[in-house]
């Protein structure tokens, strides 16, 4: 009897052991995003553009650039955005501290009209986790 609580004891020591292994974020290639406490801090140039009026159908895009303010690597997890006109490319290789980066914004007009604003969630490891972009453009028909 004696035996079994402790084999019981050791076989929960076991179960507590690995289950808390392993709890930092990580990418797909299974490193941390974190290096070692320091955290990101990413910093737009802007968070706003506005391409003017373009023709019905036209392919627009606009760089936003960032910088890395933080001591830690900063790594983009996601760019996603509000329409399927739209569409996002950023490097996703870490981005050291006090370097620059760029996410590109294209926007699709064909089947738009009016004015359109469409917004980009910018989701990485900085302190502030998810930044909201934004793009607006007023669409005219071939006929104005």
């Amino acid at each position: 009897m004696k035996t079994e609580g402790i084999l019981s004891f050791v076989l929960l020591l076991i179960f507590l052991t690995t289950c808390n292994s392993g709890h930092g974020t990580k990418t797909e290639d299974n490193s941390d995003i974190k290096a070692q406490g320091e955290s990101a801090k990413i910093s737009f140039r802007e968070y706003e553009y506005n391409f003017g009026r373009i023709k019905e159908g036209e392919k627009v895009a606009h760089i936003f650039s960032f910088e890395n303010k933080g001591p830690g690597n900063l790594v983009i997890a996601s760019a996603s955005t509000s329409c399927g006109c739209t569409v996002t490319k950023y490097d996703r290789n870490p981005i050291p501290p006090g370097e620059d980066g760029s996410l590109e914004v294209v926007f699709d007009s064909d089947g738009r009209n009016g004015v359109q604003t469409k917004t980009i969630s910018v989701r990485s490891n900085s302190k502030t986790q998810v930044v909201i972009l934004k793009i607006t453009a007023e669409v005219i028909s071939g006929n104005d």
